[in-house]
């Protein structure tokens, strides 16, 4: 039995009709690019994450830098965030000109230490830029009560979250603005790119509509320097078809972790990720593989992380001896992120050092991400499982053979 670690293939069975019919009928209408659709996508999108509004656009990476610039970050601005994410986290910060402050995350919840964000304020200090990690949601209540505490903006990047919600209220919809990716692979998927920025501040919202269509509030009017960053109209025609699904397919994505938390949670060579909050919306089931002790003694034995000599990079990982195996066995596991950013080629002039960040260099040579989609049917859930327990108790075993012999 062959396990993906994502597949569209039931969605698209169960859906293919009514999205033949939503895309068709904008082919035959001639109009591709803003229209009716698209408004009422928006709007149902706003009204789905609690927002007045939501700006469509290109893409999640589009989202973050159209709601930056909305929000006047520019050069000379500093912007804390996380660099255990998505290289696009960080790239749209310095895409405004402004520079990305990267503080730990906490190794329980993968998510930004709040502690250290708010040790990294300094008067350069313009946002805070919490990502909702794999679908689970940061302390937004925290999080807004610092940024109130010292005059900041909040820019949530909600990439992988749509769905989730902290305390309640889904995320995008706590900070000044919320920035979402409809890539495929998200809870809330396109037939490709797509992305929106939701906000409840109207001026806001005219702004950064403004600047996804070349800084043009009417037509040849150009009052600032923008983006061509517009959500399509057949992205908009299948998004509105399978935004009624979403919070189905959410609670199913809740019931396979739970099922992973019972059926793995003996397993201590395996560290799973905390439950976390009600709101969580796993868009990834993330488990860690402890490196080998001394792993500095068995380099020979575990298989290198990708290029991991080259970043200052812990020098082995079980869980990559680990991702092989199951590999062999059918299953297809991620690794998100085997870099971390702050030790990516492109920000070296950051000045980050091996070790600045030791949770997040930790995770990045530990984390492995299950399959886990609202369609993994029950029996393929179960050989991840059958298959994973049969290899968990090998990692340090077999893949440090030749140092203990």
């Amino acid at each position: 039995m062959q396990v993906p670690p994502f597949s569209l293939t039931e969605q698209l069975q169960h859906l293919g009709e009514e999205l033949d019919q939503a895309v068709l009928q904008v082919l035959r209408s001639g109009q591709y690019i803003g229209g009716g659709v698209i408004a009422a996508f928006e709007s149902e999108f706003a009204t789905s994450v609690g927002t007045a509004f939501a700006i469509g656009c290109n893409s999640g990476t589009d989202a973050l830098i159209l709601a930056l610039r909305g929000l006047g970050i520019g050069p000379g601005d500093e912007v804390i965030t996380c660099s255990f994410s998505f290289f696009a986290t960080a790239e749209a910060i310095s895409a405004v000109g402004a520079t990305p402050v990267f503080v730990d995350v906490e190794e329980s919840s993968y998510l930004i230490d709040l502690d250290q964000l708010e040790a990294a304020i300094t008067p350069a200090t313009k946002a805070l830029l919490p990502v909702h990690l794999f679908g689970r949601p940061v302390d937004m209540e925290r999080v807004c009560a610092i940024a109130a505490a010292h005059g900041l903006q909040v820019v949530e990047d909600c990439a992988q979250a749509t769905g989730a919600s902290w305390a309640g209220r889904p995320v995008g919809s706590w900070g000044d603005v919320g920035c979402f990716s409809f890539f495929p692979t998200k809870n809330l998927g396109g037939a490709g790119d797509g992305g929106a920025v939701t906000c409840n501040n109207p001026e806001l919202a005219a702004r950064i509509r403004e600047l996804a269509v070349h800084g043009m509030p009417r037509r040849y009017l150009h009052t600032s320097l923008g983006y061509n960053s517009r959500l399509d109209a057949i992205q908009a025609a299948v998004l509105r078809v399978k935004l009624p699904h979403l919070p189905s397919w959410v609670e199913r994505r809740r019931g396979l972790a739970q099922t992973y938390h019972q059926a793995l949670g003996s397993r201590l060579e395996i560290h799973l990720p905390e439950v976390g909050p009600a709101g969580h919306s796993w868009n990834q089931f993330v488990v860690r593989v402890p490196r080998c002790p001394g792993a500095s003694a068995c380099a020979g034995s575990c298989t290198p992380a990708a290029d991991s000599a080259n970043y200052g990079l812990p020098e082995a990982s079980c869980r990559d001896w680990l991702k092989q195996e199951l590999q062999a066995a059918g299953v297809t596991t991620i690794i998100y992120y085997p870099i971390p950013i702050h030790r990516q080629p492109a920000y070296a002039d950051l000045g980050y050092a091996p070790g600045s960040l030791p949770r997040t260099e930790q995770l990045c040579a530990e984390v492995l991400s299950l399959p886990i989609f609202p369609e993994l049917a029950a029996e393929q859930q179960q050989r991840v499982i059958e298959v994973l327990s049969a290899l968990a108790g090998k990692v340090q075993s077999q893949a440090c053979a030749s140092v203990a012999a």
